[in-house]
């Protein structure tokens, strides 16, 4: 996704990999939000919270599982031979620490796929059904 992200940045982005428990690699006071925004990408709390497939005998999708939603914890899952760790959160614990934190929330966005890229891979049909990610898109005043 950063790859995907650097081929559009203009001169004044920048995207960074890091681990945002951890904003050592930031000097201090080197960035100001005035008038700019901040944008978090996370996956989307239904997915987070189980999102499994409940899948019939012949394996089709009938519905995403949704279980455990309001237990907020470290949930860890293999995707793609890898094991990944997500520390699960609702939607309204999200936009309150926003909120507390002195951010407006200016946009929130569950990102889809357009039927053009369907044409193009049609094994993201799924993608129609629930969302798999969430864009916060914050302001601080």
């Amino acid at each position: 996704m950063v790859e995907a992200a650097r081929e559009l940045e203009s001169e004044r982005d920048e995207y960074r990999v890091e681990d945002v428990q951890d904003l050592g690699f930031l000097d201090s006071e080197s960035f100001d939000l005035h008038g700019g925004r901040f944008v978090v990408a996370n996956l989307h709390p239904m997915r987070s919270a189980v999102g499994a497939w409940h899948r019939a005998e012949n394996g089709e999708k009938l519905h995403v599982i949704l279980d455990r939603y309001f237990e907020e914890d470290e949930r860890q899952w293999k995707v793609m031979g890898h094991y990944l760790t997500n520390f699960h959160r609702s939607i309204s614990t999200y936009v309150r620490g926003f909120l507390t934190a002195g951010f407006s929330v200016v946009d929130v966005i569950e990102p889809t796929v357009t039927e053009e890229q369907l044409d193009d891979h049609p094994d993201l049909d799924d993608e129609l059904r629930v969302p798999n990610f969430i864009i916060y898109v914050l302001k601080k005043p």
